[in-house]
């Protein structure tokens, strides 16, 4: 069955907001076997709700909308959806009921504009909303379905599980469809594309390539009429994609690079230490917030300028002579603080952000070292300085990860 999600606001069209409705909704359905084709997004506007409505209505089975269901002027989802499909709006008397009872219970005295929220037409069918007082539509009509769920994305959420997601099931119970998300990093994107276009011409499972700031992800969908099935297709492939692609996977679905990390160091039972300049802070930050960090992650400090680096135990010979953004002084950061902390794996980060020093791009110099195999390496990050802090840590993450498979 093919989908279409309508998100219904003009402060989306503003930038007011995010709509982060539309990518929960674009979660849910591949469980269902709903294939998504297209997302739209109108402002609060009777005529162009209903152009996108009735064009969304020829192309897709299932059209999904939310916002718009409030009590206010602005909000026009109803009325646009009845003008679509050419039917009288009316006030439903038991739905009046519900909305009043809805207002008596808390002390509130109703406005009369909430009769609005009253409303429905002929093929529309309310939905219970325990979360606000504003009931979404299920609209079921020559072959199509429309169901409109509020905006907020707390009733909208509670909405789907309770009341969407089960009637859901039970018209699409032919196939369902499962995905697996396989994070590299360390290759270019083209590069893996390249790697895996007989991927891209298959057709279940199916192969999406995207570059995120902790690498390139690969997602593999799989169609099947049982979830084991499709299970199986998923784990087949995923087994033929590893080897192609070797040890550029470093996790999948869920996984972040520092929890990645923090699970092989507790494996091995090994710790850790940094010490940082450049990232200000944050490589210590991402570490610290995985849960239970602190059985491996010593912590660190950070030293931006030379002063601190001096404060710290790195060598003045080594600033003086490397300089103090440079892979000797990143290598002696990362055994200083490895060996002051007294951890197994120390890292050390250090470089120039955009903007400094006439640069236009951010240079990075990483060091990781358990004190017998010491790894540093230069890097260039474009962008500007928040990018290029959040890839200079994914690098020193990733660095990580493969020290700790060399260990293996």
């Amino acid at each position: 069955m093919k989908a279409e999600i309508v998100s219904i606001g003009t402060e989306l069209l503003l930038g007011e907001i995010t709509d982060t409705n539309s990518s929960f909704i674009a979660g849910q359905l591949p469980g269902l076997g709903i294939d998504l084709y297209w997302i739209s997004m109108v402002g609060d506007n009777v005529a162009r709700i209903a152009e996108v409505l009735g064009r969304a209505w020829q192309r897709s089975d299932i059209i999904l909308t939310t916002g718009g269901l409030g009590p206010t002027d602005g909000d026009v989802t109803r009325q646009s959806i009845a003008a679509m499909l050419c039917e009288e709006i009316k006030v439903d008397s038991l739905l009046e009921v519900e909305i009043r009872e809805y207002f008596a219970r808390r002390g509130i005295p109703m406005s009369l504009n909430n009769l609005r929220q009253a409303t429905l037409i002929p093929s529309a069918k309310a939905v219970h909303n325990v979360r606000g007082t504003a009931p979404g539509w299920w609209v079921e009509k020559d072959g199509h379905l429309l169901v409109a769920m509020p905006g907020p994305p707390g009733e909208m959420q509670n909405m789907w599980h309770t009341e969407i997601l089960p009637r859901l099931r039970q018209l699409c119970p032919e196939n369902i469809i499962v995905s697996r998300i396989l994070k590299t990093f360390g290759v270019s994107e083209s590069k893996l594309g390249e790697t895996v276009t007989e991927w891209f011409r298959a057709s279940n499972p199916t192969m999406g390539i995207y570059a995120k700031p902790d690498g390139v992800h690969l997602r593999l969908a799989a169609k099947a009429p049982t979830r084991q099935q499709a299970e199986e297709i998923i784990a087949r492939e995923e087994t033929r994609v590893r080897a192609a692609l070797g040890d550029c996977i470093w996790g999948t679905d869920n996984d972040t690079l520092e929890a990645v990390a923090g699970r092989k160091l507790t494996e091995k039972g090994l710790t850790l230490a940094v010490m940082e300049s450049v990232t200000g802070g944050l490589l210590a930050s991402a570490l610290a917030d995985v849960p239970g960090a602190s059985k491996y992650f010593k912590g660190g400090p950070v030293a931006l300028s030379d002063e601190a680096k001096l404060a710290y135990g790195v060598s003045s010979r080594i600033i003086s002579d490397c300089g103090s953004a440079s892979t000797g002084t990143a290598l002696a950061m990362a055994e200083t603080v490895r060996k002051n902390l007294e951890a197994d794996i120390g890292i050390g980060v250090t470089g120039t952000l955009p903007g400094e020093a006439g640069r236009t791009f951010g240079v990075v110099y990483i060091a990781v070292t358990d004190g017998r195999n010491p790894v540093s390496a230069e890097w260039s990050f474009p962008g500007d300085k928040a990018r290029m802090k959040r890839l200079a840590i994914s690098r020193a993450l990733f660095e990580l990860i493969k020290m700790l498979g060399a260990c293996d």
